[in-house]
């Protein structure tokens, strides 16, 4: 359990509920319920073992806070999840009611241990351990089917490691949904690529031999398309984009539209993450809307300032 103040707030609070959940307990000093409600809050947290988080706000002391969250009686609990406001309750509630109520919201046990594989995997990658890597994710998705995060990065690793059939059955699930998810359609256009290079007798072609065949006629969109896809594989993602991008420009409708989707699936790849923790702008608000203190400078991205200009090329060209 932690007190919380205005000081501590967006680190205690807002960037600790990104990684785990917090219970944020406004109450007061003369508020007879809330010296009831209070220690059956520490002991659940206890009792979680880490399954989330318990930190109280004096509603007296911090006004700006529990106007914030529009705290109008004492006790009331809010419990955040990924910088957000998700539920809350109001009055000292039963310590079995608490249990419902933490138990609709918190990632189970066997979700907490599919996820510490997951983390325990990204950080074997680092270190350059691919295979090792792979069997972690594996074993992640196994404890957890329905982590739409775990089964992302094992599919991205293994096509990036050139397991592409494997992948293709681990990608298969979320490609049945509908509507399919923008970051596993993006997956299905990366993949579908290095098939491409793989099994089509155009992967081995030179990209002078797309050009003069282009040259020849300007709106031979399938030989563009198929330059694209080698492009892709090849992992020159500006050059498939630029390609695609003359397509578009002179049929924004040819093929069902594939060229600007694949395009707008290049561009899901090449995003970087946001990091986890972080507000995504200086004097933005939190969940709270409270405004956050300091300002601190904002470091370029190349690769967020690619993306960022081919957004604004397919925008033109779709107009």
């Amino acid at each position: 359990m932690i007190d919380v103040t205005l000081q501590n707030f967006e680190t205690e609070v807002i960037a600790a509920s990104m990684t785990v959940p917090v219970l944020v307990d406004f109450w007061a000093p003369w508020c007879g319920p809330c010296k009831s409600l209070g220690p059956v809050l520490e002991r659940l947290e206890v009792a979680y073992e880490g399954r989330f988080k318990l930190v109280k706000i004096n509603s007296d002391d911090e006004q700006q806070l529990a106007g914030a969250f529009g705290i109008r009686s004492i006790p009331t609990c809010v419990l955040l999840i990924g910088g957000q406001p998700v539920d809350g309750f109001m009055g000292a509630v039963p310590e079995g009611q608490i249990r419902q109520f933490l138990d609709k919201h918190l990632p189970a046990e066997h979700e907490l241990a599919a996820q510490a594989e997951a983390e325990q995997a990204q950080a074997i990658l680092e270190s350059g351990d691919t295979q090792a890597a792979r069997e972690r994710l594996a074993e992640a998705l196994a404890a957890d089917p329905a982590n739409d995060d775990i089964r992302y990065d094992y599919v991205k690793l293994l096509i990036g490691t050139g397991q592409l059939a494997e992948a293709a059955g681990v990608l298969a699930p979320a490609l049945s949904r509908i509507p399919v998810g923008l970051r596993f359609e993006a997956l299905s256009q990366w993949l579908m690529a290095l098939e491409f290079e793989a099994t089509d007798p155009r992967g081995t072609w030179p990209i002078e031999r797309f050009d003069q065949l282009i040259a020849e006629n300007r709106r031979d969109f399938e030989t563009r398309f198929a330059k694209s896809r080698l492009l892709m594989a090849r992992g020159d993602w500006p050059a498939a984009m630029d390609e695609l991008l003359e397509i578009i420009l002179r049929d924004k409708k040819w093929a069902d539209e594939a060229p600007r989707k694949t395009v707008v699936a290049i561009l899901e790849l090449l995003t970087p993450p946001k990091p986890k923790g972080k507000t995504a702008e200086t004097g933005a608000k939190t969940a709270g809307g409270i405004e956050l203190m300091g300002k601190g400078a904002v470091e370029e991205d190349p690769q967020a300032t690619l993306v960022a200009a081919y957004r604004r090329k397919l925008s033109m060209g779709l107009n």
